[in-house]
C-alpha cells in the first residue's frame, strides 16, 4: 500500500496552502469592489477530483471552506465531471446549493492534468449586488432578494458565455464592480490552475488521489483523538437572539459520544417571514463545526477529513433549516450567533477554548450615483467587541467568527461620497468579569453628497446582550441612530446632504465573577479609556479617581 511519509506530506499540504494564498492575493490586487478587496469577504479552497476540500488560504472565512465542497459536489451531479473540458468555469449563487444568500457567488474551475480533472479550485465571494429590493433585512421571500443563478457555465472552454454574463449584468445596480470582481476571480484561477499543473510536475504525480487522502485520513484521525479525550455526555443550552421584530430562540443539544460529536437544534425558533434572518442548512452546518475545530484542532488546515466526526441536525422548518423560498439575505445576523449557543451548551469541557458572547458585525453599506464617483456601492464590515475566555480579556472590535477586515475609512471616503466622522472605542460596552469581554465601538457617516444616497446596516444584539460565561456579566446592547434618533427597523434609509447614522456596537461578554478581577487590571482599563470613572465604581467597585491617567 502507497503512503506519505510526514515529512513530505507536509511539505506538499504547505505548498498547496502557500498556493491558495498566492490566488487569495491576487483576488484582493485584481478585484473591483471594497467588500472583495478591502473587506475580504470571500474564500479561496482547492478541493480535490471528487469534489472534497483539501486545503484553503490562510485568510479564507472558515464557514466558507466547509460550504464550497457541498457545493461543489451538487454541481457536478447536474454538470458531470466527465463534461467538462479545460477552460469550463462553473458558477452558482443558489442560496440553498451555496453559501445562503444570493450575494455569495461560488465560482468553480476545474484543473485538468494528462486529460483527466484532478482537482478544482473554488472561490466563495460577496459581491456586490445582486438585484432585488434594495434593502437588506426586510423581505418576503427569497425571489424579492435578486436574481437566483443556477448552476451553469460562467466560461466555455476558456470563452466566456456571454448569455450567463448579460443575465447577471441585466440584473444588478453595479454592473461593473460585479462583473468585473467575477472576471478576476476567473483570472485567479487560472493562475492557481498553472500552480497545480506545476506542483504536480515538480512531484512527477498523475494525480491528487493519494495526497488528499492522506491528509483528510490524519485529519479525521487527529479530530477523532481529541473528541475521544472529551468526556462522553448530552449538554443542552438555549438561548434568545435579537432576530427582527421579533426574538428569536436557538436550542442546541450536544452529544459527546466516543470519538463523534453529534449537535441537534431541535427546540429552536421556526422560520420565519419577519425579516431575511433564516438560514439554510449549509450555513447552519459550516457555523455549527467552526468552534469544535478552533477548539480541538486549531493548528490543523481546514480540510475535509476534520468535518467527518461532527454530525449536524436541524428541523425542517426551523430558523436554522428554513426551507424555499423564505428570505435568507441577512442569515448572518442569525448564524453569528450559533457558535454562542454552542459554547453555552459546552463551555464546561472545552475549558480555556471557550468564549463570552461577542458584539457581532454589524454590516453597513451605502449606494448611489454622483458626479466624481460614479455608480457606486461600498461596504464595510465592522465588528462589536470579542467576548472574554477563560484565561484572556476579550479583544477589541475585531471579525469573529469569520476572517472578513473592514474596509478603511480612507478608501470609504475616497470611493463615496460619505465622510466618516468618528471611529472609536465605546467606554464601558464591554461585559465585566474577572476577564472583561472586549470594548464595543462608535462609528458616525454623514453623507456629503449632493444627490440621495440609499443605505443599509444590519446590527446584531440591540435586544439581546452577548451573554457572560462562567459568571461573567453581558456586554452592552448596541444602538443605531439617524440625525440623533434612535431607529429599530431597517428598511433602506435614504440619506440626503448633511445626514448622519451613528452606530454604537456592542461589547464582549465577560468570562467569570466581577469580583475575582484584579484591581490592577480596572485601573489598567481605565487608564487604556476601555472603561471611565463611573464605569469602573458601578461595575466593579472600584475607584479609580486617584489613579493618574
Amino acid at each position: 500500500m502507497q503512503t506519505i511519509d510526514p515529512i513530505t506530506l507536509e511539505i506538499q499540504w504547505q505548498r498547496l496552502i502557500s498556493l491558495m494564498d498566492e490566488i487569495d492575493d491576487a483576488t484582493v490586487r485584481t478585484s473591483f469592489s471594497t467588500i472583495v478587496g478591502e473587506s475580504r469577504d470571500f474564500a479561496c479552497i482547492l478541493v480535490n477530483q471528487d469534489g472534497y476540500s483539501v486545503c484553503q488560504s490562510s485568510f479564507s472565512p472558515p464557514d466558507f471552506c466547509v460550504i464550497l465542497p457541498r457545493t461543489t459536489r451538487h454541481i457536478l451531479t447536474r454538470i458531470p465531471k466527465e463534461s467538462l473540458v479545460d477552460g469550463d468555469v462553473l458558477v452558482t449563487n443558489d442560496a440553498w446549493l451555496g453559501a445562503g444568500h444570493l450575494p455569495d457567488y461560488v465560482v468553480i474551475t476545474p484543473v485538468f492534468w494528462k486529460g483527466e480533472v484532478v482537482a478544482f479550485v473554488g472561490t466563495i465571494a460577496h459581491l456586490a449586488d445582486t438585484g432585488g429590493h434594495p434593502g437588506d433585512i426586510e423581505s418576503y421571500d427569497v425571489f424579492a432578494e435578486g436574481l437566483r443563478l443556477p448552476p451553469c457555465k460562467l466560461y466555455e472552454g476558456g470563452e466566456p458565455n456571454a448569455l450567463v454574463f448579460d443575465i447577471i449584468a441585466g440584473n444588478c445596480r453595479v454592473p461593473d464592480l460585479v462583473l468585473g470582481d467575477l472576471r478576476a476571480i476567473v483570472g485567479t484561477h487560472r493562475l492557481g490552475a498553472n500552480r497545480v499543473r506545476e506542483f504536480l510536475r515538480d512531484y512527477n504525480l498523475d494525480d491528487m488521489r493519494l495526497l488528499s487522502d492522506t491528509i483528510h485520513d490524519s485529519s479525521e484521525r487527529l479530530m477523532r483523538q481529541r473528541i475521544q479525550e472529551l468526556p462522553d455526555g448530552i449538554h443542552e443550552f438555549g438561548l434568545d437572539i435579537d432576530g427582527y421584530i421579533d426574538l428569536v430562540h436557538l436550542h442546541a443539544t450536544v452529544e459527546i459520544r466516543g470519538a463523534d460529536i453529534y449537535v441537534d437544534y431541535t427546540g429552536t425558533s421556526g422560520q420565519t417571514r419577519n425579516g431575511s434572518i433564516n438560514c439554510v442548512y449549509n450555513v447552519t452546518y459550516s457555523s455549527t463545526l467552526y468552534p469544535f475545530k478552533c477548539a480541538l484542532a486549531s493548528r490543523i488546515p481546514n480540510n475535509e477529513g476534520l468535518f467527518r466526526p461532527i454530525h449536524v441536525a436541524a428541523p425542517k422548518g426551523c430558523i436554522l433549516n428554513c426551507e424555499f423560498p423564505f428570505p435568507v439575505r441577512a442569515r448572518a445576523k442569525t448564524t453569528n450567533n450559533i457558535n454562542q449557543v454552542l459554547f453555552g451548551a459546552v463551555w464546561p469541557i472545552l475549558g480555556e477554548h471557550a468564549q463570552a458572547g461577542s458584539g457581532s458585525i454589524w454590516p453597513f453599506s451605502v449606494r448611489g450615483d454622483e458626479e466624481g464617483f460614479g455608480n457606486f456601492s461600498v461596504h464595510i464590515l465592522p465588528h462589536g467587541g470579542r467576548g472574554a475566555m477563560q484565561a484572556m480579556d476579550g479583544m477589541i472590535p475585531i471579525a469573529f467568527p469569520h476572517n472578513s477586515s473592514v474596509t478603511p475609512v480612507e478608501i470609504m471616503e475616497v470611493r463615496s461620497p460619505v465622510l466618516i466622522k468618528q471611529k472609536e472605542y465605546l467606554p464601558d460596552s464591554a461585559g465585566p468579569g474577572q476577564y472583561r469581554g472586549g470594548t464595543g465601538q462608535l462609528m458616525t457617516f454623514q453623507s456629503i453628497a449632493q444627490t440621495t444616497l440609499t443605505a443599509r446596516v444590519r446590527p446584531d444584539k440591540m435586544f439581546c446582550a452577548p451573554p457572560g460565561l462562567s459568571g461573567g456579566e453581558p456586554g452592552r446592547v448596541g444602538t443605531v441612530r439617524v440625525n440623533g434618533s434612535p431607529i429599530e427597523r431597517f428598511p433602506p434609509i435614504p440619506l440626503e446632504y448633511g445626514d448622519e447614522i451613528e452606530l454604537r456596537m456592542p461589547g464582549g461578554g465577560g468570562f467569570g465573577p466581577v469580583s475575582e478581577r484584579p484591581i490592577e487590571a480596572v485601573l489598567a482599563d481605565y487608564r487604556r479609556g476601555y472603561i471611565t470613572r463611573e464605569g469602573a465604581l458601578r461595575d466593579y467597585g472600584v475607584d479609580v479617581a486617584g489613579d493618574a491617567r
